[in-house]
């Protein structure tokens, strides 16, 4: 059935573009009238609905598909860049989607061995300790602070083999199977929605340029012209808080990696590396830093110590003050207050996710009032 222009009515254009058939005998109501007003406020209730259960429903998994979805904002320039070069094809979102995994497993995987060489030596340090007791270092009687109870309260505990093995029996044998379960199941979850995220990168990757030009279509169909500005702002930050983040991070590991290893700090390669996933917290590094410091110093060295914590304040304050705050508010003009609350923020709310979503939510959040703020007049 066609209008009175001759043109095809929605249902004609329906059958055609569908194998089974939907009959609607007829037009659609004039525009404007109450009806079409109806049919606009069903179409958008049922929207609602739709997106909310397919949420409820894939609510377990939505971590998963944003962890996905920084990857793929973090990864598209260079896979954008190589797909110009190479052509598009199947192999390349694949072998992005392997190197990003591997960036993430090569480091748990040392530590995974680094953990149980250490793991197996404390086994057996705490089966000798059991019949001899921990003698106490020479180095508590040189620390800078009042430390007689410290002294008094290893010599009562530690130092007699019986009291060592009290203490040791003393935690809950049934609460340590509890615990090692829940971090079991915890690990098998986490496993579970890395591999979900690497599924989600590849897909993403592979149909990036139609799920971008489809997203500007509903963007300016939902927005305006100002939904593609924001959506602009938010990828921004997530790409500015990626090299302020993860890169400052892994240079801050770098860096305390090689001053661990002159100080003679034990395990300089393990301890570099969880500093430099502690540095991609704010505020998080100094303590791995400090507890360094502490080993080196219980080592009988005080002056590595002093060092290490003198060397490691420096490159913090550095990194925090000056090289993050440009590289994530400079890619999207926040202020540095904004980026800090996005990242605390958003990893108190969302956890490790939420380093990323914080500063994206706070630049949309900057935006939004620079627009309301203007005193130019707002415009479509």
């Amino acid at each position: 059935m066609k209008d009175e222009k001759g043109r095809m009515t929605r249902g004609e254009a329906y059958m055609e573009d569908n194998e089974f058939p939907l009959v609607l005998d007829e037009p659609d109501p004039p525009t404007g009238s109450p009806a079409r007003n109806s049919q606009r406020l069903a179409r958008t209730l049922l929207a609602i609905f739709v997106v909310g259960i397919a949420l409820y429903t894939q609510w377990n998994f939505v971590p998963a598909l944003l962890w996905g979805g920084v990857f793929a904002i973090a990864a598209w320039p260079l896979y954008d860049r190589a797909e110009r070069r190479f052509g598009r094809s199947d192999w390349l979102p694949l072998i992005f989607t392997l190197i990003i995994a591997l960036i993430f497993l090569i480091p748990l995987a040392i530590v995974g061995v680094k953990a149980a060489e250490e793991m197996r030596g404390l086994i057996i340090w705490i089966d000798q300790v059991r019949h001899t007791g921990i003698p106490m270092p020479e180095a508590l009687n040189r620390l800078p602070f009042r430390h007689g109870w410290l002294t008094a309260w290893w010599q009562e505990n530690l130092v007699q083999p019986d009291r060592l093995s009290e203490l040791v029996h003393s935690f809950d044998s049934a609460r340590g199977m509890a615990m090692t379960r829940q971090v079991g199941s915890q690990m098998v979850r986490r496993t579970t929605l890395f591999l979900f995220s690497l599924l989600t990168l590849f897909f993403l990757l592979r149909d990036g340029h139609e799920i971008t030009r489809r997203s500007l279509i509903a963007s300016h169909r939902t927005f305006g012209a100002r939904g593609e500005t924001l959506g602009r702002q938010i990828i921004s930050s997530v790409h500015g808080t990626v090299a302020g983040l993860i890169f400052v991070g892994l240079g801050e590991g770098v860096i305390m990696g090689v001053a661990y290893a002159i100080l003679h700090a034990p395990q300089p390669l393990l301890f570099g590396m969880v500093t430099a996933v502690a540095a991609m917290v704010p505020f998080l590094a100094l303590p791995t830093v400090i507890f360094a410091a502490i080993l080196v110093m219980l080592q009988g060295s005080m002056i590595s110590a002093i060092a290490l914590v003198a060397i490691g304040s420096v490159v913090i304050f550095v990194a925090d003050h000056f090289i993050r705050p440009f590289l994530i508010g400079g890619s999207t003009r926040m202020p540095f207050l904004w980026v800090l609350l996005g990242i605390i923020g958003g990893a108190e709310t969302w956890g490790l996710l939420g380093l990323f979503l914080g500063p994206a939510i706070m630049a949309a959040l900057h935006m939004l009032w620079r627009i309301w703020s203007s005193e130019q007049p707002i415009s479509d």
